[in-house]
């Protein structure tokens, strides 16, 4: 097996299979392994690229720190020429972190402590997130007038990065703007000079639209370190295109043929997902709505949601979901806290996931970082492979099972997809 090329480590679940899909799409051939494994990978896993997926996004930052650090001693060791630290195109973060404090463990480690220089780029204008002078949009609002204030775990009420990360990092933090941008790679890696001489670490970098990343990729060929959203990773993978080892169109995202029942499991409260959600219930479809405070009272929510599923799996895809709007999730927060809610409710839905690929649900997706993190963790699954994109930084994927059985998986980030996701992934799956 050559060695890959290209090393990441994505602080969900989601979001490493986000970026897996678009370096798919750009001819790398991706593995995802969920944590980081003990060994070498599987031995007939040809891969261009590895993404670590750990579940650092939330946790401290001192742990984050350390896992991090640890998934960049594996890809040292399997030989990677570039590191990648892939965070949410949305930003998620609070002031302690773990998106600075991770980022100054990894260039320490790489470049020496206090030294080194990298970029800072959530930018994903497929799915409508996009930096202009600093200032972070999704859509067509700032990112603290999009619904991400009101994130339960990582409210963001500051659109300005730049702002944002200085208050996370102890390195000075500096801005490459769309009009240098615009003009290109060569205009782009004389600002990186310009920053470093001024002593900047980082640079956040504005990025519109797809063809911005295409500029922008070629000015990070050789940095050791890029930080970034999936985004960066449509235009990264030109820098080795002349290798002859990267694969296009169906030999990269090929996987093997759809079989089985289907089934959604959302524990993500995003806008995206209760529009997808609704839009799932509006066209009759089945759903089974979890309550929290249910599963704190002590009743078994999860095997009440499976013997509900059980004799409708046969007629089409089923839906299982702790999603709900903004107030009513900070309604239970206030009751049980923030952490034990959310802990609980990834633990039922874990095993509800469990529990119908025991019934044949051979085609799952998964709505939530963390909820993604944790039914992976509940099925046993430790490698992906990344297959055909579904919306823009969605693929299917597939993947062994400590069950026996191989599944289709598709982990979808609570912000992504349209709100007929659900309805239609299945469509084009079976």
């Amino acid at each position: 097996m050559a060695k890959p090329l290209l090393g990441c480590i994505a602080d969900d679940f989601t979001g490493a299979t986000d970026l897996a899909n678009n370096l798919v799409r750009a001819g790398m051939r991706a593995v995802q392994t969920i944590g980081i494994p003990e060994g070498p990978l599987d031995t007939d896993a040809d891969a261009d690229a590895i993404v670590v997926a750990l579940k650092s996004r939330t946790i401290p930052a001192a742990d984050a720190v350390a896992q991090s650090l640890d998934a960049l001693a594996w890809l040292q060791r399997q030989g990677v020429e570039q590191v990648y630290f892939k965070y949410c195109s949305t930003f998620d973060s609070t002031p302690q972190g773990n998106i600075g404090p991770v980022t100054d463990a990894l260039l320490d480690q790489l470049q020496g402590a206090g030294q080194g220089f990298t970029i800072a780029c959530p930018a994903f204008p497929e799915n409508k997130r996009t930096v202009f002078k600093g200032y972070l949009f999704a859509g067509d609002v700032l990112l603290n007038e999009s619904g991400m204030q009101n994130h339960p775990l990582t409210p963001m009420t500051d659109p300005n990065l730049v702002r944002v990360l200085q208050a996370q990092t102890r390195r000075k933090v500096g801005l490459v703007a769309y009009d240098v941008v615009s003009r290109g790679p060569a205009a782009i890696r004389e600002r990186f000079a310009q920053l470093q001489a001024e002593g900047v670490g980082v640079a956040v970098l504005d990025a519109v639209s797809n063809d911005d990343l295409l500029r922008i990729g070629p000015a990070l060929q050789g940095m050791p370190l890029v930080t970034a959203g999936s985004g960066i990773a449509i235009g990264l993978p030109q820098n080795w295109q002349g290798s002859g080892r990267l694969q296009k169109g169906q030999l990269a995202d090929a996987l093997p043929p759809f079989e089985g029942c289907g089934a959604v499991v959302s524990g993500s409260c995003s806008t995206a997902t209760n529009a997808q959600v609704q839009q799932f219930r509006q066209a009759g479809r089945p759903a089974f709505a979890v309550d929290p405070l249910a599963i704190a009272a002590g009743e078994d929510v999860a095997a009440a949601a499976l013997r509900w599923a059980e004799p409708l799996l046969a007629r089409g895809p089923v839906l299982v979901h702790a999603t709900a709007e903004p107030a009513a999730v900070k309604a239970v927060q206030a009751r049980l806290g923030v952490s034990q809610a959310g802990e609980m409710v990834e633990h039922c839905l874990a095993a509800v996931a469990r529990g119908l690929v025991e019934r044949g649900v051979r085609q799952l997706v998964v709505a939530g970082g963390e909820t993604s993190g944790a039914v992976v963790q509940a099925l046993g699954v430790r490698q992906l492979r990344i297959g055909p994109q579904i919306d823009p930084g969605v693929p299917w994927t597939w993947a062994n099972t400590a069950l026996g059985v191989p599944v289709h998986l598709a982990l979808k980030s609570g912000n992504f997809g349209t709100p007929d996701f659900f309805l239609k992934t299945f469509a084009g799956a079976v």
